[in-house]
């Protein structure tokens, strides 16, 4: 239904919906040459909104983009990588005001208007002599076209091994509409916000608190439905701005193209958050595990949920193993009640279990299914309507490796 109200716009980016320009550097943060200072910015006030990590422990600049959004309207986002100013106490948040205050200065726009991202390292000072200097080099790296926005998508990575970028065109009110996003996330990816830095742009006109409340909802079915390790990070953050420079007619909940709006968004979102999940660090393979029959909504995205964060689970795809027992036997500590005895799994087309009972299967094609890139791992229970989906990778060596040596 999605494909017949939006079309996706190949090669599409942060700078494609009108009124945007995005750019990056490389000013020091990082060990290599790769960027790691960037920013977006909006030629007219933008309507804004975002949502943060669970964390308990969140980073600096989250508390100053929390105060930049008060009144919902953003001019640009400044976001470095190669350290996540996070548990760095006053000096961190002296840090953070200041990137804010110097790229307001540097940008040509209020404080207040400029949000604030950082993603890398937890609990090392910013180099702020870094900082400064990128900051002033940055303005000129700024272009509203592909070559801006691939560096911005650059200079957000860490232990990522691609740039995750989805763009989308739909029509309201007889408008072309554009919506677009870049992220980053790789590790530390968990449900109820991953670990990520996420940017959502749109040249639709939305009123703030419907901005907000697509954005919660977007985020609920998309982001929220990942994982790749189980661990939650301080800096997440997902952030959209909406210019309104498509045309002048206003996008509310009550207009009649809200719908097809809501799905070209979700879209976005949804394609963003299978990125992250399938550039998981380390990973081979991306899993998909869909669950339907549950109780309801809440039951089936905790089964999900619960399933394709299970490292036994995740240590049987990498390793190629049908092993559906690791996968029944997560189902059945997700907390929520079920039907025991009349439950079927598939691996892709392959069912294993029916009514709770094995299944003969050919284990030479499940081996060769499981080889591939994408694992759909189906789950349908007989106890109500509820149904959810949730993504995450495999488990391999190259994970432990990876993080083994984050900081070295």
């Amino acid at each position: 239904m999605g494909q017949e109200r939006y079309t996706v716009v190949e090669g599409g980016s942060v700078t494609t919906p009108k009124g945007f320009k995005a750019g990056g550097l490389h000013c020091g943060l990082k060990k290599t040459d790769r960027n790691d200072l960037a920013a977006i910015l909006c030629e007219v006030p933008a309507t804004a909104a975002a949502v943060y990590t669970t964390n308990l422990f969140q980073a600096a600049p989250l508390q100053v983009t929390r105060e930049s959004l008060a009144d919902g309207r953003l001019r640009a986002v400044v976001v470095n990588s190669g350290n996540a100013n996070a548990c760095t106490g006053e000096q961190g948040e002296a840090d953070a005001y200041e990137m804010r205050s110097a790229a307001a200065r540097h940008l040509g726009v209020a404080e207040r208007d400029v949000a604030v991202a950082s993603t890398g390292v937890i609990g090392e000072l910013l180099k702020m002599d870094c900082v400064r200097s990128g900051l002033a080099q940055l303005p000129e790296k700024l272009d509203g076209g592909a070559a801006g926005a691939e560096q911005f998508s650059q200079a957000i990575l860490t232990t990522d091994l691609v740039k995750k970028e989805c763009c989308v065109r739909l029509t309201v009110g007889g408008e072309a509409v554009t919506i677009a996003g870049a992220a980053k996330g790789s590790g530390m990816i968990h449900p109820n916000m991953a670990t990520m830095l996420g940017f959502v742009t749109t040249d639709a006109a939305v009123a703030g608190e419907d901005l907000l409340a697509l954005l919660r909802a977007a985020t609920d079915t998309t982001f929220n439905m990942i994982t790749v390790d189980g661990d939650t990070s301080t800096n997440d953050m997902l952030i959209a701005l909406a210019s309104g420079l498509a045309g002048r007619e206003p996008l509310t909940r009550q207009h009649p193209d809200w719908a097809a709006f809501v799905e070209a968004f979700t879209h976005v979102c949804r394609h963003l958050a299978m990125a992250i999940a399938r550039d998981g660090e380390g990973a081979a393979h991306l899993i998909e595990v869909r669950v339907s029959g549950a109780a309801d909504r809440d039951a089936a995205r905790a089964i999900a949920k619960t399933i394709v964060g299970s490292s036994l689970v995740k240590s049987a795809v990498f390793g190629a193993d049908a092993n559906w027992g690791r996968i029944i036997a997560a189902a059945g500590r997700a907390g929520v009640p079920m039907s025991t005895d009349r439950v079927d799994i598939a691996l892709g087309g392959i069912e294993v279990l029916k009514g709770s009972r094995p299944v003969a299967f050919d284990e030479a094609a499940a081996l060769a299914y499981l080889q591939g890139d994408t694992v759909e791992i189906t789950v349908k229970l007989a106890d109500g309507e509820g149904e959810a989906t949730a993504w995450g990778c495999d488990l391999t060596y190259d994970y432990v490796r990876i993080n083994a040596a984050y900081r070295t």
